[in-house]
């Protein structure tokens, strides 16, 4: 019962920071937010406790996440960016392991100097949803925000591999070498991924089977998919492989193959809102319990550092900043040698990296501000080693890591917004544009597709059509797609603007009329319950495509 209240009080106070956010007269991401109602409601006056379990708060929230926001992605977006992400969620990565890692190890000289690289590894993923809740959509130029999406979904993976080599050596149960950690790191890897593209591969056939059997009903399918990242996360667990990049492998499979895409409207329709409900709830559960975590681990480690000679509780802050500013820096002078790299070396396809500006530098690198995975891996460090002495230093790795998760939201929200300025529409105009091409470009083959069809009816004569009739519907479709196909002109797109809200307006307001006409029969008891659901099922779809209609 407790667990289930627990639950429900997460969920409600989710959605009570969103519209928390929309109402305050100060613009404060929501992430933030989240993360502060959490640490309210893990005050003594609520008594709201939430057991964090590494193990378990990976399985539950990362798979479905970083699956969600893989499936949005193409791979060919991912490879033609390859350069730039492996540059960033691979070598940088291994970079700011060592190179902040001894910074730790010199802030801190009594802990270890492979504790103080297991630290570095957990402060290595960046986070792209807390980056989104920082800057929202649309500020930052597209191919910039692909890098970083990208690197943010394979990061994760780069981050938490070499913080189990870390844990694992100082734990004694692996004899580090750079050969051997390099071939188990890209077996992990690799393997992570080949484990995400079959299973989602046999999943997706198995799922069209059942669509024939099940004849197309979507709430079994769409739980099937519910399901997806879960099972590829264990798969891969399984075997000692990367559960993470599996998922992220399922992710950008499932958009490749087109399970979804290709399937009918109303199971698109539902399996899209399913998981934008899932995304929403998961993405403000991992915020709020964040926050729940921050009280105790504070107060726990300043406990235990006043009471350790070798640590200076003052001290501990000024580390926090120190330790964010290596991170940044260290994250800058790499994306500095890109630059200089790719303009030395241009090559027939010059990376990103070229075209940076001193403001898209920096941006990069303060876009790299770190949330849940950090949290996580720092708190998956074992409590003791095998011999039951305790970890070194494990309580201010967890101390460190949490204060660099806030320090490093706070310096985004303040900083990124001045970088990006006032230039809010700019990337939205160039995504207008090619919505607009788009439309021009489809309505063409659609009146192509439609003429194709006319002759064909005309020529079948197996239809007991009258071949006035067939003409007559033909060219009256065709006009309004060449109506709409005038009015799509680059010259003019108001009057398209203007046509398309009216239509929007008639159309609902037809659909109103139409449900509240339903339930009139229904309350003269003229339809039955199971056609009344049926027909407001049909009207709600109809709702939907015309709402999601530009």
């Amino acid at each position: 019962m407790e667990i289930l209240l627990t639950i429900l009080i997460l969920t409600l106070v989710v959605s009570l920071t969103s519209v928390l956010t929309r109402l305050s007269p100060v613009q404060i991401p929501l992430p933030l937010i989240q993360i502060a109602a959490g640490a309210v409601l893990a005050q003594p006056i609520f008594g709201l406790h939430v057991e964090f379990n590494p193990e378990l708060f990976l399985l539950l929230f990362i798979p479905p996440l970083l699956f969600a926001e893989s499936s949005k992605i193409q791979p060919k977006e991912l490879i033609k960016h390859s350069r730039e992400i492996i540059s960033l969620a691979l070598v940088l990565v291994l970079i700011t392991i060592f190179g902040v890692g001894y910074v730790i190890h010199l802030l801190l000289p009594n802990v270890p100097l492979i504790a103080a690289f297991a630290l570095a590894a957990v402060l290595s993923p960046t986070d792209a949803v807390a980056l989104l809740g920082i800057v929202g959509k649309g500020r930052i130029s597209k191919n910039i925000q692909e890098v970083l999406e990208g690197e943010a979904l394979m990061n994760d993976a780069s981050g938490l591999v070499a913080l189990k080599f870390a844990v694992a050596v100082t734990m004694g149960t692996m004899e580090f070498s750079v050969h051997g950690a390099t071939i188990a790191f890209f077996v992990v890897a690799l393997g992570g991924i080949a484990v995400g593209i079959a299973v989602t591969w046999l999943y997706g056939k198995g799922l069209l089977l059942i669509s024939r059997y099940a004849h197309d009903e979507p709430s079994i399918q769409i739980v099937l998919m519910l399901l997806l990242p879960f099972i590829v996360y264990l798969v891969a667990e399984h075997f000692g492989l990367s559960g993470i990049l599996a998922a992220v492998a399922a992710g950008l499979t499932t958009s490749r193959i087109g399970v979804v895409h290709h399937a009918p409207i109303r199971l698109r329709i539902k399996a899209k809102s399913s998981w934008s409900m899932l995304e929403y709830v998961f993405n403000g559960m991992v915020f709020l319990i964040l926050g729940l975590q921050l009280p105790g681990i504070i107060s726990e480690s300043l406990i235990r550092a006043e009471n350790d000679p070798l640590v200076d509780t003052g001290s501990l802050l000024l580390n926090v900043i120190w330790i964010y500013l290596a991170l940044m820096v260290v994250r800058l002078g790499w994306l500095w040698l890109m630059r200089l790299y790719s303009r030395k070396r241009p090559g027939k396809h010059p990376m990103l990296f070229a075209g940076y500006k001193t403001r898209h530098m920096l941006l990069a690198t303060f876009a790299g501000v770190r949330g849940a995975i950090t949290l996580a891996g720092g708190l998956s460090i074992p409590l003791l080693l095998p011999d039951g002495t305790p970890f070194p230093g494990r309580y201010l790795l967890v101390f460190l890591a949490t204060g660099v998760i806030l320090f490093s939201l706070v310096c985004g929200i303040i900083i990124l917004p001045l970088l990006l300025g006032k230039n809010v529409g700019i990337f939205s105009d160039n995504r207008q544009k090619e919505e607009e091409a788009a439309d021009l470009f489809m309505a063409k083959m659609a009146i192509l597709s439609v003429q194709k069809t006319e002759q064909r009816l005309l020529r079948a004569r197996t239809e007991n059509l009258d071949n006035e009739l067939i003409m007559e519907t033909g060219a009256r479709v065709i006009g309004y797609m060449r109506h709409s196909e005038e009015d799509m002109s680059p010259n003019d797109n108001s009057l398209h603007m203007q046509r398309a809200k009216l239509e929007r307006t008639f159309n609902l307001a037809a659909l109103n009329a139409k449900r509240a006409a339903i339930y009139q029969m229904r309350a003269r008891q003229e339809v039955s319950d199971e056609t009344l659901a049926k027909i407001v099922s049909e009207l709600d779809v109809l709702e939907t495509l015309i709402m999601d209609s530009r």
